[in-house]
């Protein structure tokens, strides 16, 4: 999924602090038309959203089980998840026509970057035919009804294309409060053995900028080049 031969580095964008999803989502969606008409760069922008949770194209009414927060419908796909402090959202602005226009090929290798990412913290994630996302086992919860082991998912994916350019991108649960899932069945999962875990809840103690240097320099790894650039501005609970 690699850039072809002579393409510029995709920018990457840190923001601090917590940024509204409107403000998000408007940034996002013009940058994305401007990366398709060749006026800007891809794009790859690391934030924090305020307590959130976002319906995706699938989302079905029925997974929303108390709207605690604020609901917002988002034009990616997928189903109901949350958003909040201490979960690293990554937005993803990718041109697929310098790359590979193959949507499944894509989501594959976004969970690829979090599997990698995951595995430098010493976590095994693990990607699922019929859930899209990475997963993580946990043989020391009780399992399913039918004897499955328990899992929990650690980062969501959903994206949309449009004139084959990405946006939206992954949330990878580093230290967020897993109660606040409980609003939703996430990604619409309803299986009492299956549920939701962060690095912190493995035991695994990893600040923000750790487990940015570690998304960077696997992105790079599987997407090619980034060069660091300001962010957008701080947009604080709204």
């Amino acid at each position: 999924m690699r850039a072809r031969a002579g393409a510029p580095p995709a920018e990457w964008r840190v923001s601090e602090g917590l940024i509204g999803y409107e403000d998000a989502v408007a940034w996002m969606e013009a940058r994305a038309a401007a990366i398709a008409s060749g006026e800007a760069r891809e794009c790859v922008w690391l934030l924090e959203h305020p307590p959130i949770y976002t319906a995706g194209s699938s989302a079905k009414e029925a997974d929303l089980l108390e709207a605690r927060f604020p609901v917002y419908r988002a034009g990616r796909g997928g189903q109901f998840t949350y958003h909040g402090p201490g979960q690293r959202v990554a937005y993803v602005m990718l041109d697929l026509t310098r790359r590979q226009r193959d949507a499944r090929a894509f989501v594959c290798a976004l969970e690829s970057w979090i599997i990698a990412t995951l595995s430098d913290f010493g976590v095994k994630g693990e990607r699922r035919d019929a859930r899209v996302g990475v997963w993580v086992a946990r043989p020391d919860k009780p399992r399913g009804l039918a004897g499955e082991t328990a899992e929990d998912k650690i980062a969501a994916i959903g994206v949309r294309l449009r004139q084959w350019v990405s946006f939206h991108g992954v949330a990878l649960n580093v230290a967020p409060d897993l109660t606040h899932f409980s609003g939703i069945a996430p990604c619409g999962v309803r299986e009492t053995h299956l549920g939701v875990t962060s690095l912190e809840d493995l035991g695994v103690r990893a600040d923000m900028r750790a487990v940015d240097a570690a998304l960077r320099s696997n992105f790079e790894r599987i997407f090619g080049p980034s060069t660091e650039v300001q962010s957008p501005a701080r947009n604080d609970h709204r």
